[in-house]
């Protein structure tokens, strides 16, 4: 890797454009503190992975992991969506929010497609596509070839390419510069290890910036995707984006070093970083999802009869914890009266909390579980 040259200036005429490297070819790692980072990084993301193996009904907090996911990465990209709203009813949501609302949403969908589709696609061209189809579906960058790679030349910051803070290659090498991305995602020849092959896609994929609009959001999913494609992970329990925006100007300033320095070390081990110290808070959250668990049993069983209505209710706030009464009732299969009896005895645990004030329309949140969400 000392040798890495990470692409070249091409003239244009008014402008010059940035020309990476392919990345389909032997790569040799001999940096030690690359190597001690690998090794940590892998070893808590096993910790990752087994301790979600002990979750009971996982699939629940899977949901609110990508929900926090979507909040933060469209966040990176200037959202103001935060998780409370994210949960919202489309209607409950302010006119002047909706657009960063139905964005976050789109996140959520096209994650969950892909990951659904993975098992019959593999991670390649036609998924990234489908995957950006869905992202931009019906909000701003609605009319911004959704689905489709450019056709026409972007360039990243500055309000104009004149100013521009990064060019990317030209439309027309696109094409060939993914398929180098999905021939070195699958070629299982170099013997490369997963978390430095996916940081070096994320990099290309970044630099390339094959979208007019979207490449952010797709390149930070392409991430947790790969690492379930490559059984690292068994499930979908691991998303960059809040160290990502928790570091932007690192994250930022370590890939132009790249581009302009050659410097791919520096960024390699800021990535793996923040996958170690994701991995960690996401075991810190399994663990802490597991003891809320014990006590929220433990409160209910006080309930009596009304227990197992009670889990119930429980059970929908895992995946939804902010919720009207009406779906409460739903979840449980209660009467109106029945249900205010049994928040009215939920708030008095401690589980519920009510959250609007109102009379009516009133929305509860299971607040210590939405908490361990919140950043």
């Amino acid at each position: 890797m000392k040798q890495f040259q990470a692409g070249r200036l091409v003239d244009q005429g008014t402008y010059r454009s940035f020309s990476p490297t392919p990345l389909d070819h032997p790569w040799q790692i001999d940096d030690m503190g690359l190597i001690q980072l690998l090794g940590e990084a892998e070893r808590e993301l096993g910790r990752l992975d087994m301790f979600s193996d002990y979750v009971p009904n996982v699939d629940l907090y899977i949901r609110m992991h990508v929900l926090k996911e979507a909040t933060q990465s469209s966040r990176i990209e200037g959202t103001r969506t935060n998780i409370e709203e994210a949960l919202q009813e489309r209607e409950e949501v302010a006119l002047d929010r909706r657009d960063d609302w139905e964005e976050v949403q789109n996140y959520v969908a096209a994650m969950n497609e892909a990951v659904e589709r993975l098992p019959e696609l593999p991670l390649s061209s036609r998924l990234i596509r489908d995957t950006h189809r869905t992202l931009l579906q019906g909000v701003r960058g609605r009319h911004k070839q959704p689905g489709e790679f450019r056709r026409s030349q972007n360039w990243i910051g500055g309000a104009t390419i004149d100013d521009a803070v990064f060019v990317p290659p030209l439309h027309t090498e696109v094409p060939d510069l993914i398929a180098d991305i999905e021939e070195f995602i699958h070629n299982e020849s170099y013997r490369i290890p997963d978390l430095v092959k996916i940081a070096l896609v994320h990099y290309q994929f970044e630099t390339i910036h094959p979208f007019l609009d979207g490449n952010g959001r797709v390149g930070r999913l392409l991430v947790t995707l790969y690492l379930v494609s490559k059984g690292v992970l068994k499930r979908p329990v691991l998303y960059l984006s809040d160290f990502f925006e928790r570091n932007r100007g690192l994250y930022y300033d370590n890939l132009m070093q790249v581009r302009e320095q050659n410097n791919l070390m520096q960024w390699l081990k800021f990535f793996l970083v923040g996958m170690i110290e994701t991995a960690r808070g996401g075991v810190a959250t399994f663990d802490a999802i597991l003891r809320l668990q014990r006590e929220t049993d433990t409160r209910i069983e006080t309930l009596g009869r009304r227990a197992a209505k009670a889990r119930k209710v429980i059970d929908y706030l895992y995946a939804q914890p902010l919720a009207h009464a009406a779906r409460l009732g739903e979840a449980a299969q209660l009467s109106p009266a029945a249900t205010y009896k049994l928040i009215a005895d939920l708030e008095r645990l401690g589980i519920l909390k009510e959250t609007t004030g109102g009379k009516r329309g009133k929305t509860y949140a299971f607040a210590q579980y939405l908490g361990l969400f919140q950043s």
